[in-house]
C-alpha cells in the first residue's frame, strides 16, 4: 500500500519543523516580508501547515480561505513565486527531507502557482475589488 506524501514525510512534526524554517525565511526576506505585515508569523506557520497536510492526503483540516480567495488581493508576481519556492526548497534541505519527498512537496506546491500568481498589473487589478486593501509589493531587482 502506498502512502501519502503527509505519511511519507513524517506527518505533522515535519511540516510544522519545515514551515518555521520556511517563515524565519519568508519574515527576514526584504521583498517577502511585505505580503505579511500585521500578520502573525505563528498564525501563517500553522495555516500553512493544516493547508499542506490537508492537500498531501493527511487528516488534517484545514479551516482557511480557499487559496484563490487568500491571495485574490496580493499582487505576486512570478518573480516572487520563484523567490517563495527556493525559500521552500532550502527549508526542505534544512529538515532533512529525502530528496524524493523534497521533490514531491515541491512538484505539490508549484501546482499552485496559476493561483497564486498573477500575470500582470491589469490582471491583478481585474480579480480584487474596488474598496478592497490591495497588498502591492514591487518584485526584487
Amino acid at each position: 500500500m502506498t502512502s501519502s506524501l503527509f505519511e511519507a514525510v513524517g506527518g505533522l512534526p515535519t511540516l510544522r519543523r519545515v514551515h518555521k524554517i520556511f517563515y524565519d525565511k519568508v519574515y527576514a526576506h526584504p521583498v517577502l516580508q511585505q505580503f505579511f505585515q500585521g500578520h502573525s508569523q505563528e498564525v501563517i506557520e500553522n495555516r500553512q501547515t493544516q493547508f499542506m497536510g490537508e492537500k498531501m492526503g493527511g487528516r488534517v483540516f484545514y479551516p482557511g480561505k480557499d487559496i484563490k480567495m487568500a491571495h485574490r488581493a496580493m499582487y505576486i508576481t512570478a518573480q516572487h513565486f520563484n523567490i517563495r519556492h527556493q525559500l521552500l526548497r532550502e527549508s526542505l534541505q534544512e529538515a532533512a527531507v529525502p530528496e524524493q519527498l523534497l521533490e514531491r512537496w515541491l512538484k505539490l506546491d508549484n501546482a499552485f502557482r496559476p493561483i497564486i500568481v498573477k500575470d500582470s498589473v491589469a490582471a491583478f487589478y481585474r480579480t480584487t475589488w474596488k474598496y478592497e486593501k490591495r497588498i502591492f509589493v514591487q518584485p526584487a531587482k
